[in-house]
């Protein structure tokens, strides 16, 4: 069973311990140093001073966490979010990615978000050892439909990526 709350600051070392992953060795993260704790830390806090900040626990253990975070700052996109998921590398495919973006949704609707955003990498042509389809994939599942595709926009382990934008619309 997963139980789905919110991040504390102090869930910031397991969570980092599962996105560092990302950052090391895919090109999910266009990041190329993991951050310290406490720039981690520290993103927690600020970004759940606004937007809902969740983890999936299992077996006593977190498993995944997701964010909703800014989608522009401008205040006409005040109804919009950008949102980030990370999965436990040895605990992907197992329900915990869409229980977290159901509570996520959940607890954006209630904030009055009417769109959401997926900023993901994507390979130019096919699937690498750094990148999979994995994600679009993911996000098309949850009801998102790809709404921009970006081309060799962002270079890691000297291998060019395309981005895309999937939204979701929780509002008509």
């Amino acid at each position: 069973m997963i139980e789905i709350r919110t991040v504390t600051p102090e869930d910031a070392e397991r969570l980092l311990e599962i996105y560092s992953y990302y950052v090391k060795n895919t090109a999910i993260s266009f990041e190329y140093e993991v951050p310290s704790l406490e720039e981690f830390r520290e993103r927690i806090v600020n970004i759940s001073k606004k937007y809902p900040y969740i983890c999936a626990i299992a077996d006593e253990k977190i498993i995944g966490y997701a964010y909703a975070g800014v989608f522009h700052e401008r205040e006409a996109y005040r109804h919009s979010v950008e949102l980030s998921i990370y999965v436990d590398l040895e605990r992907r495919r197992g329900g915990c990615g869409r229980a977290l973006y159901a509570a996520l949704e959940e607890r954006l609707k209630k904030q009055g978000i009417k769109n959401l955003y997926a900023c993901i990498a994507v390979p130019p042509k096919k699937a690498d050892e750094y990148l999979t389809f994995d994600s679009m994939k993911f996000h098309k599942k949850m009801g998102y439909k790809i709404a921009g595709h970006f081309h060799s926009c962002g270079i890691k382990f000297d291998r060019w990526y395309d981005m895309i934008y999937m939204e979701k619309l929780l509002h008509e």
